[in-house]
Formats: C-alpha cells, structure tokens, sequence
C-alpha cells in the first residue's frame, strides 16, 4: 500500500429517483444499515418490526447518516431464502414511513428487480444490488426506467473466481457495467462496491484493501461494505459482530484514503468520527 500518495475521487455528483443528488468526493459519506429481517449476522432480527426499523433508522440519520439502506432478506452465508412478497412485506412499509417522515436518501438492497421498483414507487432514491445486476435480468430496465443510482456489487457467490483480486474485481464489474450500459444506465447513476466478504476469504479481503486504490481505474465512485464482516473478526480476535466495530473503523479510514466515497456501517456515529480524522487528512494532502 502506497501511504505516501493517498487517491481521492474527484468530486462528482450521483444522480438518483425523484431528482435528487448527492456530491461525492468532498468528504467521506456514510450509508446506514438498517436489516428488516430475523435472522441477520449483525443484529439478530432486533430491527425486524416495522416501528423498530424506523426508529432505528431515523436514529442513524441522527447519528450523521447520509443513506438509509434498507433490506429485507439476509445475505450473510447460508441463510434462509425469503420469497418476493416476504422481501417486499418488510421493506415497503419502513420505505414508505421513512421517505414521509425524512429527506434522508433512502437506498434498497435488493437483487430481485420488482421488489427495486416497489420500492422506488415507495419513496427509495437507490437501488443496492449484491449481485451487480447479473442476478436477475429485469434489475438493469428497473433502473433505467426509474432514474434510480444504483450500487453495483461485485461478489464471488455462484461461480468460479479469478486467482488475482483485482482480476476478478475487472472480470464481473466490467460484465455489469455492459449491461448497464445496454440497458441505458448513464455512468452518473452507478457506484461501484468490491463486496468486501461476499465469497472471499481473510486474505482476499485483507488484500482488496491494500489494493483498492487500484479500482479508481474503473473511473467511477467506490462504496466499501466491510462493516463486522468476519475478516475483521479473523484479523482482531473478536467473534462477536457488534464487537468488531472499533476493526471496521480503521478499515474505513484505510478506504477513505484509498480512495472509497461511501461507507455502508451499522455504527454510524464511530465511523462518522473515522471519516473526520481521514477527511482532514485528505484535505490537508490537497493544500500540500
């Protein structure tokens, strides 16, 4: 890792549904996680209820939250699948309260493409797809159509990888930005994530962040998602998720000056603190 020239996006603006827009580049964004679902890694289903996962939610906005990120089915390895209606059953209602109540930006993780269009009807600004688009093949139109910005994914599940991380990073989000591209996505919708813990192992995520400045060539702005991810458990001995939030801040400060643009965390306010140490770095790099 290269400490002695640290890579900042330049500042741009994301377009997203229902015409807003958010400036990228001059300070590090935070996307706050909010899981309406009962069995997820991080929370254990304790925002699963409608009116806990809006008081969670608002309580991130509090915090410093930029982006609510709502989601309806966990993607942690191994868990249960949830049918559409179930998905759309948690999220739409929260979407909807949220959007009525907040100007939060609001962004919904989800692959399924008419679950991304109910909730973009419901209020949502984003689309978070952890599949990047290749999962399910009416996703890309759904964004098109409705003007959202999208998160497009990067993840190893469901297929053969690349030996070299970045290798592979190029071979599945070059296959997603073509059919973006295709479906009429324009490049100011569209950030991309690296999928930090989506079928990689400790070394391989250790490894993404040391060479993470390297995907600034992709031209387009970066979201990181390590937030309690079990590498940060493997790296600091600490096995339980809502412990490993002190490892996850100094991986956002690493990926902050590495050149990442968003930060989707559970604990809003610790990496609202990271980002303010790594920012005054940054800005104190540009007037050198």
């Amino acid at each position: 890792m290269n400490t002695g020239s640290k890579v900042k996006p330049a500042p741009s603006h994301w377009q997203m549904a229902h015409g807003r827009s958010l400036e990228l580049g001059a300070r590090g964004l935070i996307m706050g996680i909010v899981n309406t679902t009962p069995d997820s890694f991080s929370d254990g289903g304790r925002y699963a209820e409608g009116e806990a996962a809006l008081a969670h939610a608002l309580a991130l906005v509090a915090e410093g939250a930029d982006i609510i990120d709502i989601g309806g089915e966990s993607t942690r390895p191994g868990a249960a699948a949830v049918s559409a209606a179930e998905e759309q059953d948690r999220v739409l209602p929260v979407i909807e309260r949220l959007t009525a109540e907040s100007p939060v930006l609001v962004s919904i993780d989800t692959y399924r493409a008419e679950t991304a269009r109910l909730a973009i009807a419901a209020g949502a600004h984003i689309v978070n797809d952890v599949f990047g688009l290749q999962k399910d093949a009416g996703m890309a139109g759904v964004v098109a159509a409705s003007g959202a910005g999208v998160c497009i994914m990067h993840t190893g599940r469901d297929r053969e990888k690349l030996a070299d991380v970045i290798d592979d990073q190029r071979l599945f989000l070059d296959r997603s930005l073509v059919i973006a591209d295709e479906a009429g996505i324009a490049r100011d919708k569209i950030i991309l994530d690296p999928g930090f813990g989506f079928a990689k192992d400790t070394d391989e995520n250790t490894e993404l962040m040391v060479r993470f400045s390297e995907l600034s060539a992709f031209g387009l702005p970066l979201l990181a998602g390590t937030s309690r991810k079990r590498f940060i458990g493997a790296l600091t001995g600490r096995e339980a998720p809502d412990a490993r939030d002190v490892g996850t801040a100094a991986t956002t400060v690493i990926l902050r000056l590495a050149g990442a643009a968003i930060f989707r965390v559970h604990n809003v306010a610790m990496t609202r603190d990271s980002l303010a140490v790594a920012d005054a770095c940054l800005a104190m790099a540009d007037r050198a």
